[in-house]
């Protein structure tokens, strides 16, 4: 369920033209080629979430969003859109249902040479259809 769940969230996440018109690349792995702005699904880890009667996953994942720019409004307008995004998924997918989608955190830093890294962390709830 983990790796259906993250390819269909990278899928969405460059499905979306406004993302796809702000940046350079969006990746299910990291480190990326790609020169910034970039997104990619840096780490994942999932838990046993089942039921009585259905198996279910909780996943926990973190995406870096990489941006340069002098201005901080400029990266955090990408993360907000990026946020937005993935508050949109549709619940139900093939084989599973998203039954909690829920923002954990987020960190910021300026990183050298005027690039700045926001990592978002995510939980998941998925419940298994088929």
């Amino acid at each position: 369920m983990e790796i259906a769940f993250r390819t269909a969230l990278v899928a969405w996440l460059r499905a979306d033209p406004l993302l796809a018109d702000m940046l350079n690349s969006i990746e299910e792995a990291g480190p990326v080629a790609a020169s910034p702005p970039h997104l990619a699904l840096v780490a994942s880890a999932a838990a046993d979430w089942s039921t009585k009667t259905a198996r279910g996953r909780e996943i926990r994942l973190a995406l870096e969003l990489v941006g340069r720019s002098d201005d901080p409004a400029q990266t955090a307008a990408l993360a907000l859109r990026v946020e937005q995004r993935i508050a949109t998924l549709a619940p139900q997918q093939e084989g599973y249902r998203i039954v909690v989608t829920q923002f954990l955190r987020s960190r910021v830093e300026r990183r050298r040479r005027g690039l700045r890294a926001v990592l978002l962390e995510y939980r998941f709830s998925l419940l298994e259809t088929e």
